[in-house]
């Protein structure tokens, strides 16, 4: 069970908005991780690679910082499953390709948009979540 943080969550959906505002005002280009580390390699067409490395920098740091700073561990819940995790990871980069995009590309910046391709997009990735979560945990047995 998670614990309900409604302030905690609150101002990390201000942060994902703000850098998806950012992002999209600076260098006129939308937030999606998908797209940004696939772009971290070669060929590049632009001159944007430390911005990208710096993105992905953050989403790394993101935890450590915020440990340092609560001095609270943070803590993240995976599978122990490597398996599970392998066809997981594979499954989401496959979607991310087929449907142009990623959670945050789509759900944030193409719903922020009103772009009816980001509609259909999220509303078929958040439906295979609920039913990947229907699945193990009620007919599997997680």
């Amino acid at each position: 069970m998670t614990a309900f943080t409604p302030l905690t969550s609150f101002a990390g959906g201000l942060l994902i908005g703000l850098s998806a505002v950012l992002m999209l005002a600076l260098e006129g280009r939308i937030a999606g991780i998908s797209g940004i580390a696939s772009r971290l390699f070669p060929p590049w067409r632009d001159g944007l690679l430390p911005g990208r490395l710096a993105f992905i920098a953050g989403l790394v740091a993101a935890p450590f910082l915020v440990a340092m700073a609560t001095g609270q561990e943070v803590v993240q819940t995976v599978s122990a499953q490597p398996l599970l995790m392998g066809v997981a990871g594979l499954l989401v980069g496959f979607g991310s390709v087929w449907g142009s995009g990623c959670t945050s590309g789509h759900g944030v910046c193409g719903l922020a948009r009103l772009s009816k391709r980001s509609m259909v997009a999220t509303a078929v990735f958040m439906a295979a979540g609920f039913l990947t979560v229907f699945v193990t945990r009620h007919v599997i047995g997680g």
